[in-house]
């Protein structure tokens, strides 16, 4: 058994370290390097600037945001750097111009590629999008939008107490990363905001989603192929479209989705809860090994829903079969109220039906009566109290 005492003293030799590097971390502060805090004056330059000077430091670097509003258009922070530690400390708000023809033509309005070890923390994205989702409301010819904050090819990253408001398109977007912590993020925008998914995960793994209240016109956490290892808690979603596994299967080669958990999260007014969708096509595609716990659903449409015969405006798939193999499904925990009298909907392959999908302790009903569950092609167990009564 290890010595009490040595334990206390690692402990604080740790505490030391961490705190020492803290100390010797050079600091660039925007406003230093030209940002204007009035929410007029393009500060671009000046965020590059700060990157530049942080990239290229062997030491630490924090780059310091002050209060204050800081106009950005579409920005590229790209690694790789000399040093794995470059914490951006935000204080302030970055706002988006409110023209979003500026930055709406690009995929990502801050968008970190080929880094590593980049900390996010606080701070306010304002993405002014509801110019844009009015243009796309009313028919017209509109740019698709930018995502708010993009990672690609990244690792070991972690964003902290950050806020995004009214993103054009996507809040948040992880995309080829591996080992991302997000703790205390907070997303808001209009429930009838077009395709403003919360956080999006694709060809990641290892990510982390902790804490975090998110309020969107699409889903709250969606999850793309190539998704593995994949951990969601304490996460309060709506108005949104609850959280996803897919769309999966679009194409015809696509990687799979495996070991997922998904647990303590709450829907309040959703269109669903916990979904996965695939669509209704071939596919070599997979959603594997999936946990959903403890989840409370609180007047949510579809609470539980497996659709593989996702299909927008019937094109490119009508009268073909969803090839993604779905099993492993586990429902633990699951009670609250249906806002339609089906709250259980497993409409799976008819070439691949579902298979292993668990329902343990689900209690849901519908206008305090009991509610329908539907199955298609899906097998599996049932056990402790199920209701609506299991169809597997």
């Amino acid at each position: 058994m290890a010595n009490p005492r040595s334990l206390i003293v690692l402990s604080l030799a740790f505490v030391f370290m961490i705190n020492s590097a803290l100390a010797t971390a050079v600091t660039y502060n925007v406003a230093s390097l030209g940002a204007k805090a009035n929410g007029k004056t393009d500060s671009t330059k000046a965020f590059l600037s700060a990157w530049a000077k942080a990239c290229a430091s062997v030491k630490p670097v924090v780059i310091y945001v002050p209060a204050g509003r800081f106009l950005l258009r579409n920005v590229v922070f790209s690694g790789p750097c000399k040093n794995n530690a470059i914490t951006f400390r935000i204080a302030g708000t970055l706002v988006a111009p409110s023209n979003y023809g500026v930055i709406g033509n690009a995929d990502n309005w801050i968008f970190f590629q080929h880094v590593n070890g980049v900390t996010i923390s606080g701070g306010i994205l304002d993405g002014q999008g509801t110019a844009l989702w009015a243009c796309k409301a009313s028919g017209k010819s509109c740019p698709s939008g930018a995502t708010t904050l993009g990672f690609s090819n990244s690792n070991n990253i972690k964003v902290s107490g950050l806020i995004s408001l009214n993103s054009q398109m996507f809040h948040i977007v992880v995309n080829g990363c591996h080992n991302v912590k997000m703790d205390g993020v907070r997303v808001s925008a209009s429930s009838n905001s077009p395709n403003t998914d919360g956080i999006h995960v694709q060809m990641s793994s290892g990510v982390t989603i902790l804490n975090s209240k998110i309020a969107t016109g699409d889903d709250c956490v969606s999850i793309g192929p190539g998704t593995s290892n994949l951990w969601i808690e304490n996460v309060a979603c709506g108005p949104g479209h609850g959280i996803s596994i897919g769309s999966l299967g679009k194409d015809q080669q696509e990687a799979g989705v495996q070991n997922v958990t998904v647990k303590t999260v709450t829907f309040t007014g959703t269109q669903n809860g916990l979904r996965i969708k695939s669509w209704g096509r071939p596919s070599t595609g997979f959603a594997r090994n999936i946990l959903f716990q403890h989840a409370v659903m609180i007047n949510v449409q579809n609470p539980i829903v497996i659709d593989q015969n996702y299909c927008p405006e019937k094109k490119g798939c009508p009268g073909q079969v969803s090839g993604v193999r779905i099993s492993d499904v586990t429902y633990q925990d699951i009670h609250g109220s249906s806002a339609t009298e089906v709250a259980v909907k497993f409409d799976c392959s008819s070439k691949y039906p579902c298979s292993k999908i668990r329902l343990e302790n689900v209690k849901l009903t519908y206008k305090n009566q009991v509610a329908v569950a539907t199955c298609s092609h899906a097998g599996g167990t049932a056990a402790g109290m199920v209701q609506p009564t299991s169809c597997l």
